[in-house]
């Protein structure tokens, strides 16, 4: 479903958990009951209870969305899922105090809502020790989840604000971003050792959620390194660093028939993409040619018609400087038809060519990774950023929090 135009998702790991937290229910209910209850009586009370539940992770979650959508952030998804929700935005926050009020406005709608229950627990008595028992566990389970987030590691709410606040004091996204990290990793860390140890002493659950969620919390930590780490090298690395020399070089002098046999000729590296072929008269770049004419002229007439006679400008093809930073480059590949760019010297000549494949494995270079060659050629194929890196998400989170200037 949609509300206020936010896609609602479950995955399927959600009916799981369900389960999980409708037979702890049950169980509860069971006992608090006092009395002996049918078992569709205790079940039913029970998946009610998961339900509600899950609703206020949903509303945990819209506290997030409508204040993101307040500073002028787009929210593309909710999705409920095995360790609650997550809200996924199309970008962060250009701002630390924006990113504040981003991340504190989900615990803030469950500590809201503990307050509520909590309060009504006396006025819920006066009908059914049931309905008290229900709203009291509700407004304990959103005491648990408000103050829970609010731990300051990353990828709990607390870890966010930390990383706001930090970003706020040193004018730096990225030591927020490596302090609330460490902490997310200690906190992890730590999460999986107790539970490690409550599951020893027969825990049992408990015990094993707390694992769960720690290595969830090591994951994500590690994502946000990651995300640093690329957001380093695209603003370290120059076009010059990735670019290759995919194209060739005839004379316009040189016969259709000349353009035809280098086609056939070249085994071609990279099918989706065929070499671009420019075009030199007397040692100067005039332009490029494609293989229109060979399509459109009877193969009689090639050895009469000269490749300078279909020549097309090299300011049609998309093109970047040789010492543009990376980032950029990234930015001017999905304007691209293709996703190749021509890339030019200082002197203004052709150098080499840029694609996605070349950017990709400059990048993850710089981070001492070295694919195998059929990873490569696969994204070669398919004209994709190796391991499908989502370079362009990137890159607009560092625009959009200012580390780059679109002017530059």
């Amino acid at each position: 479903m949609r509300i206020r135009g936010i896609p609602v998702k479950v995955h399927p790991s959600w009916f799981l958990i369900l389960t999980l937290f409708t037979w702890t229910a049950q169980g509860q209910i069971s006992r608090a009951a006092g009395v002996p209850l049918a078992a569709w009586s205790s079940w039913g009370l029970g998946l009610i209870t998961a339900l509600l539940l899950f609703l206020s992770v949903l509303l945990h979650e819209l506290g997030h969305s409508f204040v993101a959508q307040h500073e002028g952030v787009k929210v593309r998804s909710i999705t409920l899922f095995l360790m609650g929700g997550v809200a996924r935005v199309e970008r962060e926050c250009s701002t630390p105090m924006a990113a504040l009020r981003v991340a504190a406005a989900g615990p803030l709608v469950s500590l809201f809502l503990a307050i509520a229950l909590l309060t009504s627990v006396r006025s819920a008595s006066d009908f059914s020790p049931l309905l008290a028992n229900l709203v009291g566990q509700l407004g304990v389970l959103n005491l648990v989840l408000g103050l829970f987030n609010l731990l300051p590691g990353l990828p709990l709410d607390g870890g966010l604000i930390l990383k706001a606040l930090v970003w706020h004091w040193t004018g730096s996204q990225s030591k927020g971003v490596q302090v609330a990290s460490a902490t997310g990793k200690g906190l992890s860390l730590f999460a999986i050792v107790i539970g490690i140890w409550i599951s020893l002493r027969g825990g049992g659950l408990g015990g094993l959620w707390l694992v769960m969620l720690g290595w969830f919390g090591l994951a994500s930590s590690r994502s946000e390194s990651q995300m640093l780490a690329f957001q380093k090298a695209l603003a370290q690395l120059r076009v010059s660093d990735a670019s290759t020399r995919r194209f060739r070089v005839l004379e316009d002098d040189q016969t259709l028939k000349r353009l035809s046999q280098l086609r056939l000729s070249k085994s071609e590296e990279h099918p989706s993409l065929p070499e671009w072929v420019l075009i030199c008269s007397s040692g100067r770049w005039i332009g490029y040619v494609t293989d229109k004419p060979l399509k459109e002229l009877p193969v009689q007439q090639w050895d009469r018609q000269v490749i300078g006679d279909f020549v097309q400008p090299l300011s049609n093809l998309p093109s970047i400087g040789e010492k543009a930073p990376l980032w950029k480059a990234v930015e001017e590949l999905e304007k691209s038809k293709d996703g190749r760019l021509l890339v030019f010297n200082l002197a203004g000549l052709p150098s080499g060519t840029l694609d996605r494949v070349d950017l990709g494995e400059a990048v993850l270079k710089r981070l001492g990774i070295t694919l195998p060659p059929s990873f490569i050629e696969a994204a070669r194929n398919q004209n994709i950023y190796p391991l499908g890196m989502s370079l362009p998400n990137v890159v607009e989170s560092m625009v959009s929090s200012g580390l780059v200037k679109k002017r530059d």
